[in-house]
């Protein structure tokens, strides 16, 4: 399965050779100021299966002291995926083009949600991150 991405604007793509997996939505503050939205969508990439396709040397990436970090396109300010240790973790699926062949699995941190947002029903919830077995 091939899965691609890219920013608002076009100029950053991106290329995923194989499956998305254990995807998210995440509820903290800071995913809500990355996004600008309610929460952030994210799933996993495994090593070695993404690359960029155009517009890596357009790329801005914000991490904190651990190492764990967005990139995002410095044109049109697309978050398009997450680092750590400056390796590609995972991808966001509001950049993904198409059906990108998964669901979100859980709902985290959904103890600091916005007030204003309403939770989906069907779906785990987590108030912090779900366990490493979930």
């Amino acid at each position: 399965m091939t899965i691609s991405g890219e920013c608002f604007c076009g100029k950053v793509a991106y290329q995923v050779d194989g499956e998305l997996h254990d995807a998210r939505s995440c509820h903290c503050s800071r995913c809500r100021k990355a996004f600008s939205s309610q929460a952030s969508a994210y799933a996993l990439v495994k090593p070695g299966e993404f690359s960029w396709l155009r517009g890596e040397g357009l790329l801005t990436t914000h991490a904190n002291k651990q190492g764990v970090g967005w990139q995002f396109c410095s044109r049109c300010g697309s978050t398009l995926c997450g680092i750590v240790n400056s390796t590609i973790h995972g991808v966001t699926l509001g950049c993904v083009n198409g059906d990108p062949g998964i669901e979100l699995s859980r709902h985290i941190y959904v103890a600091s949600k916005a007030s204003w947002e309403i939770l989906p029903e069907g779906v785990p919830l987590y108030r912090e991150d779900a366990p490493e077995d979930a």
